[in-house]
This record gives structure tokens, C-alpha cells and sequence, in this order.
């Protein structure tokens, strides 16, 4: 069969696979860098292909049909399939390696995701080193992924930089977080409050990304009143005893400050964006044994995260 007369290609058969898992153009055009016109374009040629709607709209989002359902398993196999045509053979044994893995990521995931990560390597790969380094403005990090200076990047960016393989560790709400001592502890916040009421912000940790508190805030045309700049997040709850100060941050990292200090956890007044973090890597890891594994093990952390929070409370 000549190309011409191929109708799936493997870019039609992982947008198949991801949205299948996914049930969501947006998230699917996150996991595969692409923008969601394009995830769209692809679903409906998928359509015409397979003759089949495959996703419709449930009350809780998209919802595979049984035909799409039928294609699940199938699809997967074959890309895996694919995708072990270009992978090359490499021995990796995690127990014996002395390999030292390089990770980028400002602080601004609670303390117990590296300890998840610590507890993993430290079982599986015992003579590995991981040095964590932070991001700041002055990293080019893409830079370093490429030629090797850092093997994973952890980001939280609204949009996540393009030409970078990225996967998904936590997907998180946003909330207030203060001393209980803050008259503004004991009422609902308003949006004039928040506004108003003084803020910590961290440092920005790219010069080409706005966190997602200021960029949600710009697109309102809104600005709050940061009287705070911080470098490292996790010094930002230490300062919210005693004081009128807020800091808007995710839910998972305001409740564990709020088990060790006096703080208490608001609401945000505002429709705020979920905040999601991603692994980035570069393709020249992307088949690599040793990272596929290290990928792993952050996966699993951020899991393990999610799984331990308590329900969100509104």
C-alpha cells in the first residue's frame, strides 16, 4: 500500500491514544505541545477516518463511543509498537548505576514531592546521585536540557514552553493562605479584600512566563497590591504569622505550611485557573533507559502527592 493510501499516520494515532486517556482537547494539546485547533483538526480527521464520532459530550466532558473504546488497547499497542522502532537499546540497571541526574524546579512544590522522589531513588537506585537545582531568570533551561546541563525541568507555566516533551505530575486548585491572626482569617474574602489586603509574590523564576496568579489577574485587567517579593516560596508561609500578609499558592503546598504553622487556608475570591505542574525534557532524552525511569519515579511522586491531599474544601 503506497503512502498516499495510508490514512494514519503516527502524529493521528498518538493525538488517538492521548485523547482516548485524556477525554480532553485541552489536556491533549497540552501533553503533546500542540494548540488546541490542532488537536481539533485531528479529531476530525480521525472522525472521517474511523467513521465514528469517538468522543462525544458527557456531563462530565468528553466520552469515548464503543468504537473508540474498541480502539483503545489496539491504538496503544501499535504506537508502542512504533515507538520501539527508534528506540535504542540501552542497559540500565537502576540498583548498579552511579549516573547523577539533573533536575531544574523552584521550590514552589510542597517538600514532600522531593521526599517521595528521595525515598524511591534511594531504594531503587542507591549509588545515583540527583542534584536539584533552582531555576532562576538568569537559566536558560532549555539551553541546558538540550546540551545536558539538566536532564528535567518542573514548571508551572499557564502555557508550557513549545519544543519540549512534558508530561503531567499535578493538577491543583489555588487558594489564599494566612495567619490566624489575620482579620481577614475570620471573614470570606471579597475580590476588593484580596485586592487590597498586601501580598507576597515569589520571584518570577523565567523572564518569559507570568505566573498564573498575574496572568490571570492581567487578562481581568486587575492588579493586586504585592508588598512581598520573595526568591524561594518556602519562605513565604514563615512570614504570614504575626503579620496582615497573604500569599496565593496551591492548595497541596498551603496545606502542608498550615500542618506545621498557625495558618489558615481561604478560598480564592477569584475564578483562578487550576494550577498544573509539568516534567519537561528534550528529545534527546526522550529514549534514553535511565531518564525513562527517572521520569517515572517524578510521575509516581506527583501521584503520591495528589493521593494524600485531603478533598478540596470550598
Amino acid at each position: 500500500m503506497g503512502r498516499a493510501s495510508d490514512p494514519l499516520d503516527t502524529y493521528l494515532l498518538r493525538v488517538l491514544c492521548t485523547l482516548l486517556a485524556e477525554r480532553s482537547v485541552s489536556r491533549t494539546a497540552i501533553r503533546l505541545n500542540q494548540s488546541q485547533p490542532a488537536i481539533s483538526a485531528a479529531l476530525k480527521r480521525l472522525r472521517e477516518i474511523f467513521n465514528d464520532q469517538l468522543l462525544v459530550r458527557g456531563r462530565d466532558g468528553l466520552v469515548p463511543t464503543e468504537r473508540a473504546a474498541e480502539l483503545r488497547e489496539p491504538a496503544r499497542l501499535a504506537l508502542g509498537e512504533i515507538e520501539r522502532l527508534f528506540v535504542q537499546r540501552e542497559h540500565f540497571e537502576p540498583a548498579s548505576t552511579q549516573q547523577t541526574f539533573r533536575i531544574g524546579s523552584p521550590d514552589f512544590l510542597a517538600a514532600s514531592f522531593l521526599a517521595h522522589l528521595a525515598v524511591s531513588v534511594r531504594r531503587q537506585a542507591p549509588h545515583a546521585r540527583v542534584v536539584v537545582q533552582s531555576l532562576g531568570p538568569d537559566l536558560d533551561y532549555e539551553q541546558a536540557l538540550a546540551t545536558g546541563g539538566l536532564d528535567i525541568v518542573i514548571g508551572n507555566w499557564p502555557e508550557p514552553p513549545e519544543g519540549l516533551r512534558l508530561s503531567l505530575l499535578l493538577e491543583d486548585e489555588l487558594v489564599c493562605v494566612m495567619g490566624a491572626d489575620n482579620p481577614l482569617a475570620r471573614t470570606e474574602l471579597s475580590v476588593d479584600a484580596y485586592l487590597q489586603a498586601p501580598h507576597i509574590a515569589p520571584m518570577p523564576y523565567s523572564v518569559a512566563q507570568r505566573g498564573v496568579v498575574e496572568t490571570h489577574l492581567a487578562s481581568l485587567r486587575l492588579e493586586r497590591n504585592v508588598r512581598m517579593v520573595l526568591p524561594f516560596f518556602a519562605q513565604s508561609p514563615y512570614l504570614l504569622p504575626g503579620t496582615d500578609l497573604i500569599f496565593t499558592t496551591a492548595r497541596h503546598f498551603a496545606e502542608h505550611y498550615a500542618a506545621l504553622l498557625p495558618l489558615v487556608i481561604r478560598p480564592t475570591p477569584l475564578d483562578f485557573p487550576r494550577m498544573r505542574f509539568y516534567q519537561l525534557w528534550h528529545d534527546r532524552t526522550h529514549y534514553s533507559a535511565s531518564h525513562r525511569w527517572l521520569r517515572g519515579l517524578l510521575g509516581e511522586a506527583g501521584d503520591r502527592l495528589r493521593a494524600q491531599r485531603p478533598p478540596a474544601r470550598g
